[in-house]
């Protein structure tokens, strides 16, 4: 089995084939790696939002997992003619002074993530929806014309 190592700084690692491996910590990772900055934290939200995409005969759905967030925090953009860009941003929680915090999990920053749609997809008819923390932007496609055959007589 693959053991794929986190460069984020969390001193986790996570396995390809297990769903629950984000859990396995790694004492000696965190020793050896970089200090941790708001950068990092930030860039660990772009690399953790999770989005799936399947083509179905009539579309292509993308489907984020984007939990704890309002529509009006999220973005879903066409950009260059066939970039489909959907980007938010999940703010921290406030501290109180008085707060002692055991274990910070949550993610928070910018995330930012980009799909090259096909030429079949119709940019001008995107539409997105949120609900219980899933965003779901669906590209219909356009049809696919098949070519006038026409039957040539064979004489002689």
């Amino acid at each position: 089995m693959s053991v794929i190592p986190n460069f984020f700084g969390t001193g986790r690692t996570t396995n390809v084939f297990d769903p629950f491996s984000l859990d396995v910590w790694n004492p000696f990772e965190t020793a050896l790696s970089f200090p941790r900055s708001e950068v990092s934290s930030e860039t660990a939200a772009i690399a953790n939002t999770r989005i799936d995409w399947k083509e179905t005969p009539e579309a292509h759905v993308f489907k984020a997992d984007l939990p704890g967030l309002k529509k009006e925090e999220v973005k879903v953009e066409i950009e260059e003619g066939r970039v489909l860009q959907i980007s938010g941003q999940r703010t921290k929680e406030k501290e109180d002074k008085n707060d002692k915090w055991h274990r910070v999990e949550r993610s928070s920053g910018s995330f930012l993530r980009r799909f090259r749609l096909p030429e079949n997809a119709k940019v001008n008819e995107v539409k997105a929806a949120m609900e219980n923390g899933v965003l779901t932007v669906t590209v219909p496609k356009e049809e696919v014309k098949k070519p006038d055959v026409k039957p040539v007589q064979i004489t002689g």
